[in-house]
């Protein structure tokens, strides 16, 4: 295998006229037994753009709201066409900022094709016929802080922009914080008889909920923390809060409606900018959008009252969607709004009814994979779960998730005491799990680039009915899963249609239009402008269309899409 080591020391290397400070060693093929900070994955993409320079280009998006870089990657062969004559899959992850396997999923796929092309068929073709954009991390703020700072599993989603979450006229000051500073932020309890938890009797570290009539032992105070801004309240203005995936211009309501919306769409500067990178890209076909956790691949629309999409998007959907069920064991497909929950502002809408793409929405990681049990074929019961847990930590990890309850002496609450799961659990994997995670969600990617629409133009009947006049049948081929458009996109108007147009210097089309009936040589004439004619062509399908010709000599036949790669065939007659 082709290894290549690139040392970056002090030294500042210059992309696009911005400067990007590298200070270590990354190697080629890249580890996934780790997890990369912000800055290794913006080192890890010079690495791979410096190592295979004629295959990719790096582009700087644009800026967070606290000014970290947002870059992407662009995968294409140049010597078997521009990017934009060709179909395109965008790939990004980590838009919220705690989700950070997903830009594992992204480097992992990135580092696979790049790795993998001039060895593997299946990926030399893919590659050579289609373009590939990613950006790895939407919310570099997010994880920059995720590794930066003390946090939870669930801490630090969203967009860092200050917000009054209180409502006391000051922003960001009450976050949580690491009192016992073992760097995490875990749990605060106290001792109470009339709390709702006591000891696990099957683990002294665990609580469980009291039953009906039980004396209590412990009463939950939440994440750690203090009340900074003396109002009697702990954590209740932590920095930001915009969900990023709530506030994207499709679809978008107010926070009375849609909690983390935002005061307007794209509210945040990162998203503007990718919203405008997203948008500059009519090839997009396809995109996937990486989250954690839950085990599932998702489908839009996000909600009820949207129109469900037309049928023969849902075949591709479908086809997509399945396969990467059966590739990801323990994941399932589903519809977002009808199998989850309603979501607004949401960023599959946005690709798929503003750009005009098939969205898939990787949530990565199921907890239930963190197993000590003899049968895995099902997961441990509820009541179960917990202990599974604390044993996987025990004997897996050396205790590595989990911190042990010790005093502390609160200034709100007195003595209380610290401890808990730490934020790496539950929602993303640990490191030696983390193979098996990228390579299969990548190769769910793969297979929709791989199935990326391939249009073959073929003038199947060629046949002379008078005194110059000729009859020709064209028929328009399609050998992938997806099909060259989007319905939805044409439904709403937001992308014009593939079209086919003849044109020759000494004929003319009198007339032209979708074959009905092959062997009668029927056809539906288009009344005005017969040399021109619009369509989509299908998953694995074809459009058939006939035209009669007046006149000698040479006819171009040029079909044309935004989505798919343009062909062109010359006849004579």
């Amino acid at each position: 295998m082709k290894k290549a080591i690139i040392f970056f020391g002090i030294a500042l290397l210059t992309l696009s006229g911005i400067a990007l400070v590298a200070q270590s060693k990354i190697e080629i093929p890249l580890r996934f037994d780790r997890y990369y900070t912000y800055d290794e994955v913006n080192q890890a993409l010079v690495a791979l753009n410096k190592a295979y320079p004629k295959l990719t280009k790096l582009e700087l998006v644009g800026h967070s709201d606290e000014g970290r870089e947002i870059w992407s990657i662009t995968v294409n062969n140049p010597d078997t066409g521009s990017e934009q004559d060709k179909p395109g899959v965008y790939v990004d992850g980590n838009i919220h900022g705690n989700e950070v396997q997903a830009s594992e999923v992204c480097l992992y796929f990135l580092n696979y094709i790049l790795t993998e092309y001039g060895k593997l068929d299946r990926v030399t073709q893919t590659v050579d016929r289609s373009v590939i954009y990613c950006i790895p991390t939407v919310n570099v703020d997010g994880r920059y802080h995720w590794f930066a700072d003390a946090n939870s599993s669930g801490s630090g989603r969203g967009l860092r922009i200050p917000k009054d979450d209180d409502r006391d006229g000051l922003v960001d000051e009450d976050p949580a914080e690491d009192l016992d500073a073992d760097g995490f932020i875990t749990q605060m309890r106290i001792r109470d008889t009339l709390g709702d938890f006591k000891t696990d009797p099957k683990d002294a570290r665990l609580m469980v909920r009291v039953e009906k009539g039980e004396k209590g032992e412990f009463r939950q105070l939440g994440i750690e923390g203090i009340d900074n801004d003396n109002d009697g309240r702990v954590n209740e203005d932590e920095p930001g809060f915009i969900d990023p995936n709530r506030n994207f211009p499709y679809n978008w309501q107010p926070n009375y409606v849609q909690n983390g919306a935002g005061s307007y769409p794209l509210e945040g500067k990162g998203l503007k900018a990718i919203a405008d990178y997203l948008y500059a890209r009519k090839n997009i076909l396809v995109a996937w959008a990486f989250h954690n956790s839950g085990g599932m691949i998702l489908r839009g629309p996000t909600s009820k009252t949207a129109q469900e999409y037309d049928r023969r998007d849902i075949e591709v959907f479908d086809y997509l969607g399945k396969h990467s069920e059966k590739m990801i064991p323990g994941y399932n497909y589903l519809i977002s709004w009808k199998d989850l929950y309603t979501t607004w502002g949401d960023f599959g809408d946005f690709t798929d009814d503003v750009v005009g793409s098939f969205t898939l929405v990787g949530e990565l990681f199921q907890s239930n994979t963190e197993s000590y049990r003899a049968d895995t074929t099902k997961p441990a019961a509820l009541d179960e779960r917990s202990t599974e847990r604390i044993k996987f930590n025990d004997y897996l990890t050396n205790g590595a998730m989990y911190s042990n309850w010790k005093p502390y002496k609160h200034p709100l609450y007195g003595n209380i005491e610290i401890g808990g799961w730490s934020k790496f659990n539950s929602r993303l994997p640990q490191p030696f799990m983390l193979m098996d995670l990228v390579h299969r969600n990548a190769m769910a990617i793969f297979v929709s680039a791989f199935n990326l629409p391939q249009i073959s133009l073929d003038v199947f009947e060629q046949e002379k009915i008078g005194d110059n006049l000729y009859r020709i049948k064209v028929r328009l081929s399609n050998s992938k899963a997806v099909s060259s458009i989007t319905y939805q996109s044409v439904r709403i108007k937001i992308h014009p249609m593939d079209y086919l147009k003849l044109d020759g210097k000494n004929i003319k089309v009198i007339a032209g239009g979708p074959v009905t009936d092959l062997f009668r040589n029927e056809a539906n004439y288009k009344q005005y402008k017969p040399e021109i004619q619009f369509f989509q062509i299908p998953s694995y399908g074809q459009v058939e269309y006939q035209f009669l010709i007046s006149g000698k000599g040479k006819v171009k036949l040029l079909y044309h899409s935004e989505k798919a790669t343009d062909r062109v065939k010359e006849i004579e007659l």
